[in-house]
């Protein structure tokens, strides 16, 4: 956390959303991901988020209502039409070929059943795997209303990482892996995602998980968002990941210690 407050801090100079004596970021847009990101860090050094609305009014500029929080509960029988939701919402039709189910298999896909395709074999997948517990990964909510998915488990439960050029082990130590996101075009850029990451963090504490592993992107420039399901290296940073190796340049392996 403290490495990604620096960062920002050393890009930035000037915010209405700012503690005594920190420095605040000048040309960050308000409203936008790298002003949440910083101001989520503000908040964890005690800022009072609201100065910033009070700042913007006395202004003149209009302020968009504060979005309500996310919360994320463990995928379950019950949730599952939310699963379908988030799964076919718009933007979202790699995750609908995949449904989380292809980094659980090694090797070619299996033939799916006479009449049905790929695509609906995996959601069957899926389905099953809910059904049979413990659950597969996490759904995200806002006032109620699915809008997110994360899927995590135990390393050993995702069978392509064994043979994964750039996600093979690092070591033996037991670890949870982080596989994917799926956030809905509609609901990109309001802090979902990093909110899904928070509370995998405590879920994965919650089950007796010591050590939580990632494996996000690390590029510059534009992305296109269906390409960065595993998440970006700087949300990592700024809950407290390491980089534990680098196969592949833009792409490292990344830790988070839970427990001793």
């Amino acid at each position: 956390m403290a490495l990604a407050f620096a960062h920002l801090r050393s890009q930035t100079a000037g915010s209405p959303c700012l503690k005594p004596g920190l420095a605040h970021p000048q040309g960050l847009e308000p409203r936008t991901p790298r002003f949440e990101a910083w101001c989520s860090i503000q908040l964890s050094y005690g800022c009072d988020a609201t100065q910033y609305s009070l700042n913007a009014k006395a202004q003149g500029r209009t302020v968009e209502p504060e979005p309500t929080a996310v919360e994320a509960h463990p995928l379950t029988p019950a949730r599952w039409p939310d699963a379908e939701t988030v799964f076919n919402g718009r933007g979202c039709s790699m995750a609908r070929g995949c449904w989380c189910m292809c980094y659980r298999q090694t090797g070619p896909p299996p033939s799916p059943p006479q009449g049905m395709s790929h695509r609906d074999a995996r959601r069957s997948e899926l389905r099953a795997l809910t059904d049979s517990g413990p659950p597969p990964g996490l759904i995200g909510y806002r006032s109620g209303a699915p809008v997110g998915w994360i899927c995590l488990g135990p390393r050993e439960h995702f069978a392509r990482l064994r043979r994964s050029p750039v996600m093979k082990p690092v070591d033996a130590a037991p670890v949870w892996s982080i596989i994917c996101f799926v956030v809905p075009t509609p609901h990109r850029g309001k802090g979902v995602a990093r909110a899904l990451l928070r509370r995998g963090i405590e879920y994965a504490r919650e089950q007796g998980a010591t050590m939580l592993e990632a494996y996000p992107v690390d590029r510059s420039g534009r992305r296109r968002d269906d390409s960065i399901w595993f998440g970006v290296k700087s949300m990592y940073d700024a809950s407290g990941f390491v980089e534990v190796a680098r196969r592949k340049p833009e792409r490292p392996v990344m830790r988070l210690r839970l427990r001793e």
